[in-house]
């Protein structure tokens, strides 16, 4: 488990972006955090760092928001009202296919979920202050501790 902190909602953007950069198709990143964490920040992050020009937010009430503008498709999902219940959606689509899954709530989906993936954890730290907790599961994500070496040495 890589940790890393940072102190505002720039510096939030700025990591997602570097990690976006870094990201090939078919990866999934699972985001976890209360509610004002930054799931959101964070997503838009990875959406410049892939170079997707349109408004990234929250899908909470469509479940899923697919943006194909950028280097890569990211698929944004909010699994929070998936609960009770995901049945035949069709999330393997995403899950295996050639974009970018970002899964905020996802522990909520945690049977149907891909084993290899990125795990974020965001917590908050003061007013503006995160801090992140990424656990890589499969090698295709051991990329991201260079990725905070890199942010950590200002870059």
């Amino acid at each position: 488990m890589d940790v890393i902190k940072l102190g505002s909602v720039s510096e939030t953007m700025g990591l997602a972006q570097k990690i976006g950069e870094c990201l090939m198709p078919g990866m999934v990143l699972t985001l976890e955090g209360d509610l004002g964490a930054g799931k959101t920040t964070f997503t838009k992050g990875l959406a410049k760092g892939l170079d997707i020009k349109g408004t990234v937010n929250s899908p909470t009430f469509t479940i899923i928001k697919e943006y194909d503008e950028g280097v890569l498709p990211l698929y944004h999902m909010d699994a929070y009202r998936l609960e009770n219940g995901y049945g035949d959606m069709g999330l393997d689509d995403y899950f295996y296919g050639d974009g970018i899954c970002v899964i905020e709530w996802a522990s909520l989906i945690e049977p149907i979920l891909p084993p290899e993936r990125l795990e974020v954890k965001i917590f908050n730290e003061g007013e503006t202050g995160r801090r992140f907790e990424f656990i890589p599961r499969g090698e295709d994500y051991e990329f991201i501790s260079e990725v905070l070496e890199y942010v950590r040495a200002g870059h």
